[in-house]
Parts: C-alpha cells; structure tokens; sequence
C-alpha cells in the first residue's frame, strides 16, 4: 500500500526547477531560485507556485505558475490581477503562465487580457501551456519528473505501455514514487479501472487526502464565493459528488447533478460519491443511480 505524501503543486515543480521553468518559458538558460509565497493580502492561492529566476538576457524576474484543472473564462483577469500582485509584492517583473490540465472544450483558449475604458488600456500577456497538446516524449526527454504524473493526459500518453514507462521511472526514484497515486488518478481519464488497479498501486482515498488532491480538486476560493460556506453533512456529499462528477465526465457528468439532488439519503450519497470512483461510463453509473432513487 502506498503512503499518503506530499504531491503538492509545490512539490511537483520542485523536483527539478530548473528544467521546469526552461520549459514553461523555452528560456534555454534561465535558473531557477527560491520557490515564494504566492499568498498576496487578499487572495491566498495555494495551487499556484511562484519561483524567483534569473537569465543572462533578461535578469532577476518571476514565473508565476497558475494551474487550472479546466480553463475558466475569468481567467484572464485574474491573470492579470496575480501578475500585478506578485510584482507588487516582490518588486521584479513577473512571466506568468496559465497550465490548463484537462480539456473543457474547443474553444480558443485566449493568451492575453485586454480592457480599453474611456480611452485607457490595460494589458496582461501570459503564456498558455494546455497539458493535452504536450508531447508526452517530453516528460521522459527533457527530463521532467513534475509531468510524469500528468502522462494519461499529455498527448500520445494514453495507453499502458506509455503509463507503465512512466510508472517505472517514479518507482525507480524514492523521491519520485510518492507520485504514483497523482499516476493512477489520470490513468482512470484513458484506462478502465480495473487495468489501472492491476499496474498501479492507485487509491483514491488516499489521493483525496493529499495537499496536491486539496490544490487542484477540492472546494477551492471560486467555489466557496459561487456556492457559499457549506453546512451540514448532506451538503457537503452534494459537493463532492459534483466535483467527482466534473473531473471524471466533465459537463455530461454534471448533468446528472438535478437527478442526485432528489436523493436525501445519506447512505445512498455515499454509495453513489463511491461509485463514481469506479465506474468508467456515466451510462454505468446513470444505472446505479436509477438503484437508489427507489
């Protein structure tokens, strides 16, 4: 059995930073620094990672790393707001840069901020890295152990071979196999769980109790301002169903939500929260939904 661990987003870049901000910046000769706090006064951000740098060319500045499970449309403006922060707060100029890990839709994701009031511009241009158009190669070449975990969903890494190169490298590293769990969880967006069961030592349970799982994936600041503090155990199952639902299946998953809102039963919420986990079509679980609405 795997141990829980910390896979934060801090902990993920952290392995090798240097290779890291090279990537995220295609800067051949940047250096990686101190790793700063990116809480500002009135925003505290714990999935972004904020890391002092510094290049021959363009000398001491940040990169500011903002990961988004899905794209948000108001991600823009709050790109530009967190770039201002953190150069505000550190005084250097800030590179940021928006890392998209699962893909919502189509639609053009943008790579800049722009509002004209009355005449008067502000601008905010941000690099945009989604993770589906990476070359999976590039995990395995550079080498970057912080996307080993991401392999299932980078481009050309959804099949077994791929993920069990992967899971042999993390094994192999006693720095890197407390990342197996974070491995297993992105196999099961392009693998039947049962095959993921048999190469992976893959427990969700304890995925949800690690701070990266808290980072990305649970009731962050955005849900907190849409749905308010949540009281009450019922509510809070309601809650995570949702969420379960939208990593899983997306908008089709969600669309299930009216339907399980009908059921009161606690035990029935927990049976469902636990399906959902398993299932690998939102036809299944729809079936075992149908079970606990008698």
């Amino acid at each position: 059995m795997i141990k829980p661990a910390d896979v934060s987003t801090k902990r993920l870049i952290s392995l090798a930073p240097d290779n890291w901000v090279k990537w995220v910046t295609q800067i051949p000769d940047i250096v990686a620094g101190e790793i700063l706090n990116s809480e500002f006064q009135w925003i505290s951000r714990e999935s972004d990672v904020l890391i002092r740098v510094e290049s021959p060319q363009h000398g001491k500045f940040l990169v500011l790393n903002e990961l988004q499970l899905r794209y948000k449309p108001e991600m823009p403006r709050r790109m530009r707001a967190y770039a201002a922060l953190a150069e505000e707060k550190y005084n250097l100029p800030t590179y940021p840069v928006l890392i998209n890990i699962l893909k919502a839709s189509d639609a053009e994701i943008p790579t800049s901020y722009e509002l004209n009031i009355a005449g008067l511009r502000a601008i905010q241009d941000y690099r945009v890295i989604n993770l589906w158009e990476v070359d999976v190669n590039i995990a395995f070449a550079q080498p970057l152990p912080s996307l080993l975990p991401f392999v299932p969903i980078l481009k050309g890494g959804d099949n077994e071979s791929t993920i069990r190169d992967a899971l042999r490298i993390l094994r192999a590293d006693e720095q890197l196999n407390q990342l197996e769990t974070v491995l297993g969880f992105f196999a099961t967006f392009v693998l039947d769980s049962a095959i993921v069961q048999q190469i992976l030592r893959w427990d969700m349970a304890l995925l949800e109790q690690s701070p990266w799982y808290q980072e990305i994936f649970s009731k962050g600041e955005e849900r907190g301002e849409a749905r308010g503090e949540l009281r009450g155990r019922k509510e809070e199952l309601y809650s995570g169903i949702e969420l379960a639902l939208e990593i899983k299946f997306g908008n089709q998953g969600l669309e299930l939500m009216p339907i399980i809102s009908q059921i009161t039963d606690l035990q029935k919420l927990k049976t469902i929260q636990q399906a959902i986990k398993t299932v690998n079509t939102v036809n299944e679980l729809q079936q075992i939904l149908s079970t606990n609405l008698t």
